[in-house]
């Protein structure tokens, strides 16, 4: 049973910067897709970045391409989420997952483990 903490998140201003960690515990690390998901006041969780277990591929929600990026660091058993240029629109509380499945999947339910979640608050 893999345990997912995210940390990192906090309040910023419009165009600054946080990079989100995701560390991994109880379980095979290298054998996952790690995603990151959000979730704003009101709204549904949604898709903002996934990297496969193998040979790093990534993708991203239209709304933070170009301005987010995803890594991963197997010796570590961490996922970061970089987030440059933040936007209002961008304040949620951001959850890492796991997907045993490595289906490179923007769906929600493709992801089998999931953290508590890290505030991010982008003020104007």
């Amino acid at each position: 049973q893999v345990q997912l903490v995210e940390s990192g998140g906090g309040l910023v201003q419009a165009g600054g910067s946080l990079r989100l960690s995701c560390l991994a515990s109880g379980g095979t690390f290298s054998s996952y897709d790690m995603g990151w998901f959000r979730q704003a006041p009101g709204k549904e969780r949604e898709f903002v970045a996934v990297i496969s277990w193998s040979v790093g591929i990534t993708s991203y929600a239209d709304s933070v391409k170009g301005r987010f990026t995803i890594s991963r660091d197997n010796a570590k058993n961490t996922v970061y989420l970089q987030m440059n240029g933040l936007k209002p629109e961008d304040t949620a509380v951001y959850y890492c997952a796991a997907d045993s499945a490595r289906l490179i999947s923007r769906s929600t339910s493709a992801y089998d483990h999931w953290g508590q979640g890290t505030q991010v608050t982008v003020s104007s």
